[in-house]
């Protein structure tokens, strides 16, 4: 069982001067899901190497057990520091994709031919997809092989208006999920604010925040068993 994960390579918070990334629940989470069940794991990012770390996940109250253990694995912050280049993976290597959140993702995922190419090709090969939070961003500029948006008339999450206001980022971010989806045609679903929410419409798993983020991982090896 291959997973590759893709994280953000951006690290800036739009004009506000602050940084971004990844989030790190979003990553650690789901990393020891998969690798507790076995799966051989490939991490890659836009530039490569290591992907930016957004500041705010990293502050104590942001920590979970799945942080604690990733910040005592020499191994998995190894992997982390040096993750290939995402131009040069191909989905045919890989038995699913998982994509982590962070604000990042808005700015480089969303536009990346190389990500838009990769979930294409995963998506038509009808391989399990999972996008986490801010990650579902990625799904923007995906289109079916009909030349239709991905997400039109499939049902989706991804980090809630009411969340992105609470925060009082609505007016930073290049586009917000939920109106984006709605956009598209997609049929955005959302939980409670901060409480864990999953959506599986067929292989295309969506989770709405850092808590559903060990949720999606589950559905994926659900879906690969």
């Amino acid at each position: 069982m291959n997973i590759l994960i893709v994280l953000t390579s951006h690290d800036r918070l739009g004009d506000t001067g602050k940084k971004t990334g990844f989030w790190l629940e979003e990553f650690a989470a789901p990393y020891y899901v998969f690798r507790d069940a076995g799966a051989q794991l490939t991490l890659v990012s836009p530039l490569g190497g290591q992907p930016p770390l957004d500041p705010k996940s990293d502050e104590p109250d942001a920590q979970t057990p799945a942080t604690e253990r990733f910040r005592q694995d020499a191994q998995a912050r190894h992997a982390l520091a040096h993750t290939g280049k995402l131009a040069d993976v191909r989905a045919d290597d890989f038995d699913a994709v998982f994509y982590p959140g962070g604000h990042g993702p808005l700015w480089d995922l969303a536009e990346d031919p190389a990500s838009i190419a990769l979930i294409e090709a995963f998506e038509r090969a009808g391989k399990p997809l999972g996008l986490v939070c801010h990650a579902p961003g990625a799904l923007r500029r995906v289109r079916t092989s009909d030349g239709l948006p991905l997400v039109k008339g499939r049902r989706v999450t991804g980090f809630s208006n009411s969340e992105e206001a609470a925060v009082q980022l609505s007016e930073v971010v290049p586009f917000l999920i939920e109106d984006e989806f709605t956009r598209l045609g997609g049929q955005y679903e959302k939980g409670a604010d901060w409480q864990p929410h999953v959506v599986v419409d067929a292989r295309l798993i969506t989770g709405q925040n850092p808590a559903s983020s060990e949720a999606v991982a589950k559905a994926m090896l659900e879906q690969l068993a």
